[in-house]
Protein backbone atom coordinates (compact mmCIF):
# COMPACT_ATOMS: atom_id res chain seq x y z
CA UNK A 1 0.00 0.00 0.00
CA UNK A 2 2.36 2.70 0.93
CA UNK A 3 4.47 1.84 -2.01
CA UNK A 4 1.82 2.00 -4.63
CA UNK A 5 1.03 5.83 -3.22
CA UNK A 6 2.90 9.11 -4.54
CA UNK A 7 5.18 11.10 -2.83
CA UNK A 8 2.35 14.05 -1.71
CA UNK A 9 0.00 11.71 -0.50
CA UNK A 10 2.51 9.80 1.39
CA UNK A 11 3.75 13.46 2.59
CA UNK A 12 -0.37 14.06 3.61
CA UNK A 13 -0.47 10.72 5.62
CA UNK A 14 2.35 11.16 7.53
CA UNK A 15 1.99 14.99 8.28
CA UNK A 16 -1.79 13.91 9.28
CA UNK A 17 -0.73 10.61 11.53
CA UNK A 18 2.10 13.04 12.81
CA UNK A 19 -0.53 15.56 13.68
CA UNK A 20 -3.14 13.25 15.56
CA UNK A 21 0.12 11.34 17.31
CA UNK A 22 1.23 14.65 18.42
CA UNK A 23 -2.36 15.69 20.20
CA UNK A 24 -2.78 11.94 21.86
CA UNK A 25 1.02 12.58 22.65
CA UNK A 26 -0.55 15.31 24.45
CA UNK A 27 -3.15 13.80 26.15
CA UNK A 28 -1.25 11.44 27.73
CA UNK A 29 1.62 13.16 28.74
CA UNK A 30 -0.99 14.88 31.03
CA UNK A 31 -1.62 11.61 32.60
CA UNK A 32 1.83 9.67 32.45
CA UNK A 33 3.49 12.76 33.63
CA UNK A 34 7.66 12.15 34.41
CA UNK A 35 7.31 8.39 34.01
CA UNK A 36 6.48 8.90 30.06
CA UNK A 37 9.40 10.29 27.40
CA UNK A 38 7.65 13.49 26.27
CA UNK A 39 5.17 14.27 23.84
CA UNK A 40 7.84 14.57 21.04
CA UNK A 41 8.85 11.14 21.61
CA UNK A 42 5.75 9.12 22.40
CA UNK A 43 4.22 11.31 18.66
CA UNK A 44 7.35 9.50 17.41
CA UNK A 45 6.73 6.42 18.53
CA UNK A 46 2.84 6.73 17.57
CA UNK A 47 4.19 7.56 14.12
CA UNK A 48 6.19 5.11 13.88
CA UNK A 49 4.18 2.42 14.79
CA UNK A 50 1.21 3.05 13.03
CA UNK A 51 3.91 2.79 9.23
CA UNK A 52 5.98 0.23 10.72
CA UNK A 53 2.88 -2.05 10.85
CA UNK A 54 1.38 -0.90 7.92
CA UNK A 55 4.67 -2.14 6.38
CA UNK A 56 4.75 -5.05 8.23
CA UNK A 57 1.28 -6.20 6.92
CA UNK A 58 2.41 -5.49 2.71
CA UNK A 59 5.51 -7.76 3.55
CA UNK A 60 2.91 -10.40 5.03
CA UNK A 61 1.22 -9.79 2.01
CA UNK A 62 -1.70 -8.67 3.38
CA UNK A 63 -3.67 -6.23 1.22
CA UNK A 64 -4.38 -2.73 2.79
CA UNK A 65 -6.75 -1.13 0.37
CA UNK A 66 -8.97 -0.48 2.45
CA UNK A 67 -8.39 2.56 4.35
CA UNK A 68 -10.53 1.23 7.02
CA UNK A 69 -8.33 -2.03 7.64
CA UNK A 70 -5.29 0.11 6.83
CA UNK A 71 -6.08 2.45 9.97
CA UNK A 72 -6.88 -0.74 12.03
CA UNK A 73 -3.40 -2.19 11.74
CA UNK A 74 -1.79 1.46 12.27
CA UNK A 75 -3.49 1.84 15.15
CA UNK A 76 -2.85 -1.61 16.50
CA UNK A 77 0.68 -1.06 15.90
CA UNK A 78 0.62 2.58 17.44
CA UNK A 79 -0.59 0.89 20.23
CA UNK A 80 1.49 -2.31 20.79
CA UNK A 81 4.59 -0.13 20.07
CA UNK A 82 4.02 2.32 22.85
CA UNK A 83 2.81 0.06 24.88
CA UNK A 84 6.52 -1.55 24.59
CA UNK A 85 8.08 1.49 24.89
CA UNK A 86 6.30 2.05 28.46
CA UNK A 87 7.01 -1.42 29.51
CA UNK A 88 10.26 -1.01 28.70
CA UNK A 89 10.62 2.73 30.66
CA UNK A 90 8.82 0.75 32.95
CA UNK A 91 11.29 -1.99 33.55
CA UNK A 92 14.91 0.11 33.33
CA UNK A 93 13.57 2.63 35.88
CA UNK A 94 12.50 0.03 38.10
CA UNK A 95 15.73 -2.10 37.70
CA UNK A 96 17.73 1.48 38.57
Amino acid sequence: MLWNIDAGWFIMAFGTVAGVSYMMALMMESSIGKEGYGPFLHATFITGGFFLAILGANYQGINLADLKWALVYGGAGAFATMLAMLLLRAVVVRLS
